[in-house]
């Protein structure tokens, strides 16, 4: 048998590993600053691109694929060439990877705080930046399927079986969502509207949490939990099992993010009853990961890893019980768009996610660099003050929302509301805020301590960036199955077939749900009254979205009586088709704003954006001075409106000639109801003789950014008619 020598390259992976824990550090400390933001919402006044709006996305984007996604690559990079006894496929590859990925996260964390963002969520990135991140995606796929066919190991273990379902789903999920047409070089709208939008975003946005948070973290678990132990895997026929059916139902589970929305039911429905069928994978990978701790809890007790390790398991049994369990109706009708769903999230993250990755730190820098953790004492700190700062984030979460779902759904005796007042319930969890903000320090405390200790780790050890192995060469076998070979056992040496058989299966739902609702024109009745947006309003729309309001308002009133009592007539479909991109939201920091249009007056909604304590005391809304202050652009309208025509949106031409004109006409008129205020009308013209006297440049209020928000506020809501919607529902039926 000839025994071949070979390096593995271990550049790779310290060099992800770095970019893990940099990047972590900045993610978590953008959540922190935005969790004390709840309590201090104006500490970073006037300063448009440290907004909420602007730096939410940011926060969930550097942990998701910053921090989270090196990590991946980290321990992919790693367990490949070991699992598969060779080197990389290409070294070119393996540094495209990443210096590609680190430009890609560069480039988020300079576009989405100045605003450039398609707000779909975990998708924000415009388009030129999602080109890039389907490059260098590919770039990776290619390196670790040339691993596999240049392998020196007959069979695939089960955690390839996972990175492949990672490579090919995720790269499905994020062509399809990002279909957009560009505008101009960081501008574009989704080529999908309203309801098919939605589906679309939330089949990937849960499927994202399926095959980036997910999928990938099982291969790691199945490979480090093992090493660590120094245990074999508990069941290969249950990890077989598991492997299939998980990627088979979970991308079913997407429309559960949108029960009793305007989603048709039937797509609803398939979604609540997959994301029940899913418990029991997800559970046989967490049954399959802890029990292959049998027989080393006398380890896990004195060894910080396994202690991360089996955190990081039991909050992913934790997350994916409660994911099928938020996924029924009754419910996910108390717990949608509370802080319930943060709580929830942040188990997955901070537990599953965080520590997984923590404990395959611990264990590789020693391993790469031929020495011992320099301090066990500091990451049983790091794994301790980790775990507390999880609870005290979590819990407080979780009684927060169940606040908000009591509260917004508590009536009088005489049928109304009693707590009409939104803000009452915000009053109400500011102190669980404040535990969040403390569980939050405590957790990044924790981070920043194990980054002490690696780093002093690696300078006591030894530099090998290439690391001598041998293992004997793979004959040739038959491509058909041996004589007592089961098919999967077959399988398992054949990485096209395997990738083929996954790809078919992740498929299979995607495209049940979403052709339909895309191709069938029916399932979304029209509605004759609603009209595209004026030029002013779609301008508006987009300040909307740069803005990230879309983080804290819904626009989706649900068919509940509470909803429509507190906001209004509960949405429907045909509202929403020419809403490119839909902007239902996920989350209610403040209230639904889909019929808030003519609720106040102008001059309310400017004091609002400039001081919103000033019209809602006790607000927890940052200023947006600067929409007040800032002329605004509009040179680019007519080029939006044709790329709206272009998507269905029926503007004439005589439209979009007149657009100018049309915007300076709506514009003059808001700006003579805001003269309507004496306070206003004096303040303005004293801005006017100050900058007349002072030889500065005054920009006529019609002008000024805020009044094409404004605009597009008052026009939420007004197309439709209760009655006559009712009535043409009726007949559509």
């Amino acid at each position: 048998m000839e025994v071949q020598q070979f390096y593995y390259d271990n550049k790779i992976v310290k060099k992800f590993i770095y970019a893990t824990m940099l990047w972590g550090i900045v993610g978590m400390s953008v959540g922190l600053l935005l969790a004390f933001m709840f309590l201090f919402p104006n500490v970073t006044d006037g300063i448009s691109w440290l907004s909420f709006g602007r730096l939410r996305p940011l926060h969930t984007n550097a942990v998701i694929f910053a921090f989270v996604g090196n990590a991946i690559f980290a321990g992919v990079y790693y367990s490949t060439q070991r699992l598969l006894k060779a080197r990389m496929f290409s070294d070119v590859l393996s540094n495209i990877n990443f210096w590609g990925w680190q430009l890609i996260i560069v480039a988020a964390a300079i576009t989405l705080p100045l605003g450039f963002t398609t707000s779909k969520e975990y998708a924000e990135l415009e388009w030129p930046i999602d080109i890039a991140i389907a490059l260098v995606w590919v770039a990776f796929g290619v390196n670790l399927i040339g691993t596999m066919i240049k392998r020196r190991q007959r069979h695939l273990y089960v955690a390839i079986w996972f990175y492949l379902a990672t490579f090919v789903t995720v790269a499905v999920l994020h062509i399809f969502n990002s279909l957009e047409l560009p505008v101009s070089a960081l501008k574009s709208y989704s080529v999908y509207a309203g309801v098919q939008d939605a589906l679309v975003q939330w089949w990937y946005g849960h499927n994202a949490v399926a095959f980036f948070l997910t999928t990938p973290f099982l291969g790691l678990m199945y490979y480090f939990v093992p090493k660590a132990a120094n245990r074999p895997v508990y069941s290969y026929r249950l990890s077989i099992v598991h492997f299939w059916s998980l990627i088979f139902i979970y991308i079913w589970a997407g429309p559960h993010h949108l029960l009793y929305s305007a989603l048709p039911d039937w797509a609803q429905n398939l979604g609540v009853a997959f994301s029940v069928m899913l418990i029991a994978p997800s559970w046989g990978g967490m049954i399959n990961g802890l029990l292959t701790l049998r027989g080393a809890w006398d380890k896990v007790r004195t060894d910080p890893t396994l202690k991360f390790m089996v955190v990081a398991i039991t909050g992913y049994g934790m997350a994916t019980f409660e994911g099928p369990m938020l996924s029924l109706k009754n419910v996910n009708a108390i717990a949608h768009f509370s802080d319930w769903i943060i709580a929830h999230v942040h188990v997955g993250a901070l537990a599953w996610n965080g520590f997984l990755t923590f404990g395959m730190i611990y264990w590789l820098v020693p391993k790469m660099f031929k020495t011992r953790l320099a301090s066990v004492g500091m990451a049983n700190f790091h794994f301790w003050i980790g775990t507390l700062g999880i609870i005290l984030y979590a819990l407080p979460m979780y009684v927060a929302g169940f606040t908000q779902a009591l509260m917004w759904k508590d009536f009088n005796p005489d049928g109304t509301l009693v707590y009409g007042n939104f803000l009452e319930t915000v009053n109400e969890i500011i102190p669980m805020y404040w535990m969040r903000a403390i569980g939050g320090s405590l957790y990044i405390v924790g981070a920043i301590v194990m980054v002490y200790n690696i780093v002093v780790t690696i300078k006591s050890g030894q530099k090998v960036e290439d690391e001598l192995a041998e293992a004997a060469a793979l004959t040739r076998v038959s491509k058909n199955r041996t004589a007592g070979e089961t098919f999967h056992t077959w399988l398992e040496r054949k990485p096209i077939q395997l990738t083929i058989l996954a790809t078919v299966a992740i498929l299979i739902g995607g495209i049940v749900q979403i052709v339909p609702t895309i191709m069938v024109k029916s399932n979304i009745p029209t509605i004759t009254s609603v009209k595209p947006y004026t030029p002013l309003e779609l301008e508006g729309r987009d300040l909307y979205i740069r803005e990230g309001c879309v983080g804290c308002h819904s626009q989706m009133i649900r068919p509940f009586r509470s909803e429509v009592e507190r906001y209004g007539e509960y949405a429907k479909a045909g509202e929403f088709v020419y809403d490119h991109p839909f902007l239902w939201g996920s989350k209610r920091t403040g209230p639904d704003l889909l019929r808030v249009g003519g609720k106040y007056s102008d001059n309310w909604h400017l004091n609002h954006m400039y001081d919103p304590q000033t019209t809602s005391s006790g607000s927890i809304m940052p200023s947006y001075s600067w929409l007040v202050r800032n002329k605004h652009d509009r040179s680019g309208v007519q080029d939006k409106m044709e790329a709206m025509v272009t998507l269905g949106v029926p503007y004439t031409d005589e439209d979009i000639a007149n657009a100018e004109a049309s915007m300076s006409e709506q514009a003059i008129q808001i700006e003579k109801n805001l003269y309507s205020d004496p306070d206003f009308a004096s303040t303005y013209e004293a801005d006017k003789k100050y900058a007349a006297e002072n030889g500065e440049e005054f920009i006529e209020m019609r002008d000024r950014e805020i009044v094409a928000m404004i605009a597009y506020l008052q026009r939420l809501g007004t197309d439709i008619k209760i009655k006559e919607t009712n009535e043409l529902i009726s007949e559509n039926k």
